[in-house]
Parts: C-alpha cells; structure tokens; sequence
C-alpha cells in the first residue's frame, strides 16, 4: 500500500522486452539505502516488485497485463519516474490510500499556467469516471490529487509549485498519458450496493430494509 507522497523522481537507464512483458532498471538515489528485492515499489503509480539491485539502480518486472493497461508500455530510456515505496504502519498517512493498481489511463487535456499553482484538465475512461468525486481523492502517476472539478469524464487538479517540482507533473504537456486509480472506497460501496450498480433509491432502500 502507498500513500501517493512521491519521495523522488527516478530515471530510466534500461528497458528489455519480451513476452509481453518488460524489465525496468531504474536509477535513484534517495530511496535506494532502504530498499532490497522483494520489496514492492510504486513506479508512476504501478506497483512493482524489485528485483535486482545494483549500486544506485534497480530492476523491477512488469508482466503483459500491466504493461498493457498502464502507461508502463510506452516507456523509454531516460524518461523521469515518480518513485514510491510501500508505506510503513508507523508512517504519516500524508496523502491517501493507493494500491498500486491503475483503474485506467487518462490523458491530459489542458495545461493551464497560475501565479501558485498548475492547473491539469484530464479526460479518465468513463467506466471509472463514476468512481471519482469533487473534492474527493484520485492517484494520477501515484500522485495523490484532490479533484477539484469533474464532469463528462474530465477531472480538474491544482497542482501547487512544490508538487510540479517534486514529481512528473513538472515536464508533463498536453496530449500526455498518465495512470489513474481512482479511492478503492467507492469501488467498495459499489459492490455492497448489489445489482443497483451504486443507485442508491427508495426501491434499493426498501430491499435493504430501510
């Protein structure tokens, strides 16, 4: 589990493909002192186990089905990486709870440059655009966002200097893909619905008693 608090920006030096898969090796120099194989790691919001180290690099594994339904798919060497490691029971809780497990990918649809902050206008695939709510917490390449706008399956994100600078939000244009999990809590209420697929009115309340 992550927090969505990106702790550095790596750099990828290698990439090998094949079966459908890849193999990442990632350059860091922050979070490597604490970090061994085995140990689960969220890359641009996709988690992924380390399996190699070496000096200030790392390798991780991304089977076909990821590198299918993320962003993973389009890397190349030398692109910046938002790095995460999983969250610890005695840490600050700074952002929200993130999984690792990217719901879709969105696209940036505008860019638009304020005195204090960036704001990002993302269209999100309609079978999760549901999930996502104003004011309501939403992990984009693992950063995790409060979404101040969304209609039509486009969310609005401010994104403050501090945050642009620390993470892939600083280079990122219009026209770029990103990974999007949106809070798993929604997904829950969804499936304790039941068939009403999360509509919650008289006939349902009735049903469940009320």
């Amino acid at each position: 589990m992550f927090t969505g608090i990106i702790e550095e920006l790596g750099i990828v030096q290698k990439i090998v493909r094949g079966g459908g898969g890849l193999t990442l090796t990632i350059h860091a120099s922050q979070i490597i002192d604490d970090l061994a194989i085995g140990h689960s790691l969220s890359v641009n919001g996709v988690c992924l186990t380390v399996t190699s180290i070496e000096g200030q690099s790392f390798g991780l594994e991304a089977v076909e089905g990821t590198v299918r339904t993320t962003t993973l798919g389009k890397a190349r060497v030398g692109d910046r990486v938002n790095l995460e490691r999983a969250v610890r029971p005695s840490d600050r809780m700074g952002g929200h709870i993130v999984t690792g497990h990217v719901d879709g990918i969105g696209i940036i649809r505008s860019k638009e440059e304020k005195e204090r902050s960036v704001i990002f206008t993302i269209e999100v695939p309609n079978e999760i655009s549901r999930y996502i709510v104003l004011k309501g917490s939403v992990a984009v390449d693992g950063v995790s966002l409060t979404v101040t706008d969304s209609r039509d399956a486009h969310i609005v994100l401010s994104i403050i200097p501090h945050t642009a600078k620390g993470t892939t939000f600083g280079f990122r244009t219009v026209g770029h893909e990103v990974n999007i999990e949106v809070d798993p809590i929604g997904k829950y209420v969804e499936k304790f619905l039941g068939p009403s697929r999360g509509i919650l009115d008289e006939t349902r309340l009735k049903e469940m008693g009320y």
